[in-house]
């Protein structure tokens, strides 16, 4: 029976990818209304959960891609992959009021350098205060701190070892998680309650998931607005990490 379910699930390892995310969603909202009662948004435990079946999965294969490891749950690689993210994003960011973008003007350009520097500097100062010294090291884990996305990218762009572009994603993941759970604490106090703010806080932050789990849980009419600098300031760190502040930071180290 075992073998059978096996192959049915391998056989269909897209739609078995579906099936587990759903899952784990359906979890993590169950998780957050019952024991948290909304405090922690769902999409936040459902990234811990995410990343426990992921240790789990490794654990279990030996392998270095978590669940995507095991033959019959291979299709949540896929699934997981960078072709459906950016997809996802760019989908969202469809939700947006061009006119609203519009007002956001100098104000959301500025937010995205002063997040992008600001990000990189405070990961470069934990990765000093942690031992490294050099310069490849430091520009990666300031880079992960931007985004668990700019990391490998600014990782892979300057030779960086697999340990430190590790680090860099776990940095990055970090800072969403805080992000995601953080958002509704502040928002009443920073006036995230508009899309001129909310863009601004979304080239601020500029973690896509942490950014749109957050406005989720403060204002779901805030998600594409957030997301629409958010997805600008990735881009934007996978242009000024490996480059101009890679270079800044050789100069000092």
């Amino acid at each position: 029976m075992w073998e059978t379910i096996k192959g049915l699930l391998e056989s269909n390892g897209l739609i078995t990818g579906f099936l587990i995310v759903g899952v784990t969603m359906w979890l993590a909202y169950l998780i957050s209304n019952k024991l948290t009662r909304g405090f922690i948004h769902g999409s936040a435990v459902a990234i811990l959960l995410g990343l426990i079946l992921s240790y789990i999965g490794g654990a279990y294969s030996g392998g270095t891609k978590g669940l995507a490891d095991i033959s019959f749950l291979a299709g949540i690689g896929l699934l997981g992959g960078s072709m459906l993210r950016d997809f996802a994003i760019v989908a969202t960011s469809f939700g947006a009021n061009f006119d609203e973008i519009k007002k956001a003007g100098a104000r959301g350009t500025l937010s995205l350098f002063i997040g992008v520097i600001l990000s990189f500097v405070i990961g470069v100062i934990f990765a000093v205060a942690f031992g490294y010294t050099d310069a490849v090291s430091l520009a990666t884990i300031g880079a992960g701190t931007v985004t668990y996305i700019v990391g490998p990218v600014t990782g892979a762009a300057l030779g960086a070892s697999s340990e430190v572009i590790a680090i860099s994603i776990a940095a990055g993941l970090i800072k969403s998680v805080l992000v995601m759970i953080g958002t509704p604490f502040v928002a009443k106090w920073i006036g995230l309650n508009n899309p001129l703010t909310a863009m601004v806080y979304g080239g601020l932050m500029g973690t896509t998931s942490g950014v749109t789990g957050g406005l989720a849980a403060t204002d779901p009419r805030l998600v594409p607005y957030g997301a629409v600098t958010a997805t600008f300031y990735t881009g934007l760190g996978c242009l000024l990490c490996p480059t101009l502040l890679f270079i800044l930071t050789d100069m000092v180290w």
